[in-house]
């Protein structure tokens, strides 16, 4: 019987083990091999499946990540939801370390990925005013709350290049746009569920205050080992999050995001 999967769930920085049991498929894409095999297991009742985005051993650094194969990788299992957590800066003071922020909107400062699935013959132009599913961000703002966990039901993301951490200079440019948090995963990832007609949630956990708190010299500036620390302290609230969330979901979806191609493409 062909594998599949109703929910697919991406594993960020430090959270690599959410599936320990069930089988592992590997899946062939037109867009090479996804970071990893695909973990499938039975979650709230419904069919989910894992992929860690960086690899089993954090082998792929957010901008050589396999995105359109990871992606690809859940549609050809049947995948039509995305539950995407990640581990975050803040550049806010009122957003801390530990809380969780359900994106609404991004802000793409990467360069040179591969961020569509549509390089021709067919021209294609997703709109992405909209990129994350509105559907999916409400059930996860009900869960959190049902949870007791300390969570901001909007924001905005800057996604940069990496693998590097930012200036000063460039956390204080984002800062004052007007934006809320900072990763280096979010581009194209977002962007090619949406062309594939995913339905996609973000999950954020915040785990430092980027460069530093502005006027506040006791804050330090992010390192990978303070990300994966704090990561780690929060491992089993994500854990219960996304089984809320899962148990959660109606199985109807009620958004846009299934006929995202519907007015997108251009005939001669």
């Amino acid at each position: 019987m062909k594998p599949r999967a109703e929910i697919g769930v991406f594993g960020g920085s430090g959270f690599y083990k959410f599936s320990k049991a069930g089988r592992r498929v590997q899946v062939r894409t037109p867009y090479g091999k996804p970071s990893a095999s695909v973990a499938l297991s039975v979650l709230e009742g419904k069919k989910v499946a894992f992929l860690p985005r960086h690899g089993v051993h954090h082998e792929f650094p957010p901008q050589v990540v396999p995105y359109r194969a990871n992606v690809h990788a859940f549609k050809q299992l049947g995948v039509k939801r995305i539950i995407a957590p990640n581990a975050v800066g803040s550049l806010r003071a009122e957003i801390r370390p530990g809380d969780l922020v359900f994106c609404d909107q991004f802000v793409n400062f990467t360069s040179g990925r591969k961020d569509t699935f549509y390089d021709g013959p067919m021209t294609t132009h997703v709109s992405t005013a909209e990129p994350y599913c509105p559907q999916m961000r409400k059930v996860a703002a009900e869960s959190a709350e049902a949870l007791g966990l300390r969570f901001h039901q909007a924001g905005t993301v800057v996604v940069i290049q990496g693998p590097r951490f930012s200036t000063k200079a460039e956390s204080r440019f984002f800062t004052r746009q007007g934006w809320d948090v900072i990763n280096m995963t979010q581009y194209p990832e977002a962007v090619l569920a949406r062309e594939q007609e995913l339905c996609y949630l973000n999950i954020s956990v915040v785990t430092d205050y980027d460069v530093g708190l502005e006027g506040d010299p006791t804050v330090e500036p992010v390192s990978h080992g303070e990300v994966i620390r704090v990561f780690n302290r929060n491992i089993e609230n994500l854990r219960q999050l996304i089984a809320q969330i899962v148990r959660r979901l109606p199985e109807k979806r009620d958004c846009g995001c299934g006929s995202s191609l519907l007015h997108a493409r251009l005939s001669a």
